[in-house]
């Protein structure tokens, strides 16, 4: 399980930095691809090929499966830590994050959230967790 929030920088190549801890769990390959609320995603290859089992799933007559598919799949890379311990983030994936130069890396239980600072701040507003707590209760989650 992932967990825990890690603030890294990405370099003017793109390249970042995996936290130790991550890499442990991640295994030899992996896949990057777009996440949602304007982050990216880090599947390791267990996880990803049960994802791409769901998605395989859908029916393509389905127009929001074709998108929510396409999504997902189509800026989707694999990836390989460099002898440092970073990943290469492609440019498309980059942009699509606002990724420039402050990153913040989550655990998010069965993958890593990569965000910028900025997005991770406007996403991290707890105000109303009451009410969103309350809501968990009709999905089955009572604290």
């Amino acid at each position: 399980m992932f967990m825990g929030e890690y603030n890294h920088t990405i370099d003017a190549k793109g390249r970042l930095i995996i936290p130790s801890k991550f890499r442990e769990l991640l295994g030899e390959e992996f896949v990057l691809t777009k996440g949602l609320d304007g982050c990216l995603s880090i599947y390791p290859m267990d996880e990803w090929k049960a994802f791409e089992e769901k998605l395989r799933a859908l029916p393509l007559t389905n127009k929001n499966a074709r998108t929510f598919t396409r999504f997902f799949v189509a800026g989707a890379t694999n990836c390989e830590l460099d002898k440092q311990g970073r990943i290469l983030v492609p440019q498309t994936l980059r942009e699509f994050a606002g990724l420039e130069k402050d990153v913040v890396l989550t655990g998010n239980l069965n993958r890593i959230e990569v965000w910028s600072k900025e997005k991770w701040s406007e996403n991290c507003d707890y105000d109303d967790m009451d009410s969103i707590a309350e809501g968990m209760q009709d999905m089955g989650i009572i604290i």
